[in-house]
């Protein structure tokens, strides 16, 4: 059987709404302010069919360049033929959301801020090594301790096959 390769296609649970999540949709979702120069998630919300951006869009960040009554434009980087595009699109508010991926990296910035404020109070230098990121390093090693009254660890065996008939 041939499939279609409409707008809207191959996307039955990309829009689908989450569980018991469906219906009206909630006031702060309209309420929320949005600046040029954010950084916001796309993310189609199915309830709203207006303003909803092409699937492609879909769960990818972006940078608001413009902001009107009902809708934000979005500048997204798209991969064509090997060349990145910076792409404008607009979207309406419901389908955009602040993105949080440079949460992180502004958690880091303060941390480092507060402990060079606390090292130039105490009239030393912060270590490169406190500043810098680490990989995560391995678990810590642990002592494991049989709870039998032996000390030794309980060995399970199968029973055998004849006292099963």
């Amino acid at each position: 059987m041939p499939h279609s390769f409409g707008y809207r296609a191959r996307t039955r649970d990309m829009f689908s709404r989450d569980f018991r999540k469906a219906g009206i949709i909630n006031l702060t979702t309209y309420l929320k302010s949005v600046k040029v120069g954010d950084l916001v998630d796309i993310r189609a919300n199915s309830a709203v069919q207006k303003g909803m951006p092409h699937k492609f869009y879909h769960g990818r960040t972006g940078t608001v360049f413009n902001v009107s009554r009902r809708a934000v434009g979005v500048e997204v980087n798209k991969l064509v033929r090997g060349k990145v595009l910076r792409k404008r699109i607009n979207v309406r508010i419901e389908h955009v959301h602040p993105s949080k991926c440079r949460q992180d990296f502004l958690d880091r910035v303060k941390a480092v801020d507060a402990l060079k404020r606390q090292a130039k109070s105490e009239g030393r230098r912060v270590p490169q090594a406190d500043i810098k990121r680490l990989p995560r390093q391995p678990a810590a090693g642990k002592i494991v301790k049989a709870k039998s009254p032996a000390g030794l660890p309980v060995v399970l065996y199968p029973k055998p096959f004849d006292e099963w008939l």
